[in-house]
């Protein structure tokens, strides 16, 4: 549900926040106080194009914000945490802003986002109906998406859905395998011998590594033990030799320490050093100890080298990457050994198609009940409306191929007067004939519909009377489940609303502006007797609009 909308320097509104509750709100005012133009703000922060004559005259830029209750969408919810776009929990804020020169951004939650994102989160929330381009009910996903919940079908559409896309998988693979045939045997006898050559070396994780380190200890083993015995010699087995220097040195000083305390430190350094080189010594021997003089070892070593480096270029790979490589040419082979039986691929196709035509056929079933129940019910809605002559209808358009939505497609008809063909929803001439038929539609649907937000921005346009009195009822019915916004300049709709806001323009500075008041009920039956006409309100449009007041 919409809570909130920020509005600064938009058209001529230079700042402004209302606060929204749920059921039927009446937006009301003087022609050309600015109504509508809340309804464009609106619009701008649901993802519509933007201008640079929406900022307002004398502003750096327009900005509008609106924030959304979503405790009852989880869907919406999920899909902001997959694009990386979560707030508040449970809230939703929308922001647009646009500079002088009509350049736009978009901020979903307070995260830059692109434009699609802005309108995808909004069309989840709020459908506008009238002078607007923002009319999901024009678009063709819309008119079947509202076809399927009405007739409970969605759940079966989904059905459908999945087994066109399973039937259109399983054919991609068979014209894959049919039309690469040649290519697919080629690659299976290279990656076969390239898994037996791999598969002969076999080649270790780390054994490269390891062999390596063994081939130069063995091919200067000789030299590290000469080494290391010649380290021991000096240390402690030669004239000279460093422990015993050190033993030498601490045999002077020790008897000294008595008479000078500070030699004391000095005799610590020497203790440990003599200490580390008794223990260099012990591991010298037994490094050189460990150390082979095995022609036959390192032989081996370096023709495992040898095969190892051979695989490598052959392969082209570094050699710690044989081992990876062998993997990634056994799961290749184990997919090309899948599926590669074409008969099996085209039974697969053949059991694909024929499900996915039995839930199509199901789902045609259902829709042509569906759509003759509710072309009748909105036929209905219409001539209440004044209408008298419309007529809906519903066209199931047969699609030979099928597609992810079944075997037809769906579009919403209309004709407006009597002798006229039905035309497409989408090509009907009058805003407010086309905003009836809405209103006519969502009055039937409302049960099934998701948009929990309804706009509905001049409906009431060439009525009046007793039909006013019929549009007030059903929006005032329509607000029992969903939050209805409705711009009118027709007191029986306003009277029928749950709460009204007054649209008016004041001259500040030299400067027009909109204000919008929410009205108490003495506000309200003051607004009502001034729509309903008249030099002058009188004690009698007063009462009149105090009883259309009481009667909603």
């Amino acid at each position: 549900m919409l809570q909130r909308l920020w509005i600064r320097d938009f058209a001529v509104v230079d700042s402004l926040g209302l606060e929204f509750r749920p059921g039927f709100t009446a937006l009301t005012g003087e022609t050309g106080a600015g109504k509508s133009i809340l309804i464009d703000a609106l619009a701008l922060a649901l993802g519509e194009r933007s201008d640079a004559d929406q900022v307002r005259a004398g502003g750096e830029r327009a900005e509008v914000a609106a924030e959304f209750s979503l405790e009852d969408f989880p869907e919406l919810q999920r899909w902001l945490r997959e694009q990386a776009l979560e707030g508040d929990p449970g809230q939703l804020l929308l922001r647009r802003v646009v500079d002088r020169n009509g350049r736009s951004r978009a901020f979903v939650n307070g995260h830059a986002a692109t434009l699609a994102q802005l309108r995808e989160a909004g069309d989840r929330l709020v459908d506008i109906h009238g002078q607007h381009a923002h009319q999901s009910l024009l678009k063709g996903d819309a008119q079947r998406q509202i076809l399927d919940s009405h007739g409970g079908l969605a759940a079966r559409a989904q059905e459908v859905a999945a087994a066109y896309r399973e039937w259109q998988r399983v054919a991609r693979s068979r014209r894959e395998y049919e039309s690469h045939a040649a290519a697919r045997a080629a690659e299976r006898d290279q990656l076969a011998w390239q898994v037996e050559e791999l598969s002969k070396l076999a080649l270790a994780p780390g054994e490269w590594e390891a062999v390596q380190g063994e081939q130069r200890r063995l091919a200067h083993a000789a030299s590290l033990i000469e080494g290391a015995q010649g380290a021991i010699d000096a240390l402690s087995e030669s004239d000279g030799a460093a422990l015993d220097a050190v033993s030498a040195a601490l045999a002077r000083l020790r008897p000294l320490l008595a008479h000078d305390p500070a030699l004391g430190d000095m005799l610590s350094l020497l203790d440990s050093a003599q200490a580390q080189l008794i223990e260099a010594v012990h591991a010298l021997r037994h490094y050189a100890e460990r150390i082979d003089l095995d022609p036959e070892r390192l032989r081996s070593a370096e023709e495992r080298l040898q095969a190892i480096h051979g695989a490598s270029r052959r392969f082209r790979v570094p050699p710690e990457a044989l081992p990876e490589l062998l993997a990634q040419g056994k799961a290749r082979l184990a997919e090309l050994a899948i599926a590669s039986d074409l008969k099996a691929l085209e039974e697969q196709e053949r059991l694909a198609a024929s499900r996915y035509r039995e839930l199509a056929r199901a789902l045609s079933t259902g829709r042509k009940k569906a759509a003759a129940r509710l072309a009748r019910e909105v036929t209905a809605v219409m001539k209440e409306l004044a209408m008298a002559d419309g007529a809906f209808e519903i066209a199931l358009r047969s699609l030979p191929e099928g597609s992810s939505a079944g075997n037809e497609e769906i579009e919403f008809l209309v004709a407006t007067n009597a002798g006229f063909a039905p035309r497409p929803l989408a090509k009907v001439a009058s805003g407010g004939e086309l905003s009836r038929i809405s209103l006519a539609i969502q009055v039937i649907t409302s049960k099934a519909a998701a948009v929990p937000t309804l706009i509905f921005d001049e409906v009431d346009a060439g009525i009046g009377g007793a039909v006013a009195e019929v549009v007030g009822t059903r929006l005032r019915r329509l607000g029992e489940d969903r939050q209805v916004l409705c711009v009118t300049h027709l007191p029986q709709v306003a009277a029928r609303a749950r709460e009204q806001w007054s649209v008016a323009k004041s001259s500040v500075d030299g400067e027009v502006r909109s204000h919008v008041r929410v009205l108490d009920e003495k506000g309200r039956i003051e607004e009502i007797a001034r729509m309903l006409g008249g030099v002058a309100i009188t004690a009698t449009t007063r009462r009149h609009a105090a009883e259309m007041i009481g009667m909603g």
